[in-house]
């Protein structure tokens, strides 16, 4: 065996991290694969075999006329492969890590330019508006995706709630920081708390929502219970979790990844298949449960409803 020191090794010559955790993830993915084909087990369940505590179930809940007429990712899948490095970064240790998080009670703080600043009760939200099952698509960077029947409420219900002023250009969000219950905020993997930001026409589109739920129960710990955005055209990191904090801003605020990384991940984060990440491609991704690629689409299939929000815009530039 060769051993170089560390003084003699290239960075061309260094493994990259993401590398690393995929080929990790496909070796384990294919060794499980085996003993469960052996056993006659049907691929959709590889990707984990912990039990995931049930969710209580939801209530009066509407079928929404955004849904799409694709296969959903099984719950299994949804609940067991998750990023949420306020727990850990690897997928599958925020479902083991979340498990004792306390989301009940849980209050939300709304600031800044707007006319009705408040900390409010989560039951403040969810009692007033009609809960909605939207079935959206969730693409990561990472090449990979899901499609996921979210429970919530548009977030231009929160805007009528809270009133913008005509300063507000922004909405900030901001994750909950505990790091004794996260055990990932004890490691400076990130800046923390996390935080992440639309713009204000953004938040306002009716595909935007304020998700409590999916599969029609409450949302689990480790997918951002108990209130996480879903912005369905953006990639997956720009869905913020756990949120304690909203403020509107007239400045485009700092984001968490877009700091971390600012020529890897740009504050709009729409899902743009002809701009590549610097270390991978996004033009195809993986749906969790598939065994081969598809075309990653333009804003992830909903240029249809998105696109005139960008119009003229450079969409290299602002990416």
């Amino acid at each position: 065996m060769i051993i170089k020191r560390p003084d003699s090794i290239k960075a061309s010559e260094i493994t990259d991290e993401t590398n690393y955790q995929n080929r990790r993830e496909f070796l384990s993915t294919v060794s499980r694969s085996t003993l469960a084909l052996a056993a006659g087990a049907s691929f959709p369940v590889l990707l984990g075999s912990r039990r995931t505590d049930a969710a209580p179930a939801l209530g009066n809940i509407q079928k929404s006329r955004y849904a799409l007429d694709e296969e959903k990712t099984p719950i299994e899948d949804i609940t067991r492969y998750n990023n949420f490095y306020e727990f850990s970064t690897d997928k599958e240790g925020p479902a083991l890590l979340a498990r004792k998080f306390k989301t009940d009670p849980w209050t939300l703080r709304i600031e800044g330019e707007v006319n009705k600043p408040a900390t409010y009760q989560l039951e403040d939200f969810i009692k007033p508006y009609t809960l909605e099952e939207r079935v959206y698509r969730l693409r990561c960077v990472e090449a990979w995706s899901m499609v996921i029947p979210w429970v919530g409420f548009a977030f231009a219900d929160v805007l009528k709630k809270v009133e913008p002023t005509s300063r507000a250009k922004f909405v900030e969000f901001t994750t909950l920081y505990d790091p004794r219950q996260m055990p990932g905020q004890q490691r400076r993997v990130l800046e923390w708390p996390y935080v992440e930001g639309l713009r204000i026409d953004e938040a306002a589109h009716p595909l935007t929502i304020l998700a409590v739920g999916l599969y029609g129960k409450l949302l689990p710990n480790q997918n951002g219970a108990p209130l996480r955005l879903v912005v369905p055209w953006k990639y997956g990191f720009k869905n913020i979790k756990s949120i304690v904090r909203i403020r509107f801003t007239e400045k485009q605020p700092g984001t968490t990844w877009n700091i971390a990384g600012p020529q890897e991940y740009g504050f709009y984060a729409n899902v743009n298949p002809t701009v590549d990440h610097p270390r991978w491609s996004q033009a195809r991704e993986r749906r969790i449960g598939d065994f081969f690629k598809r075309e990653t689409l333009m804003f992830n299939g909903y240029a249809d409803e998105v696109a005139g929000l960008y119009s003229g815009m450079d969409l290299r530039k602002y990416y």
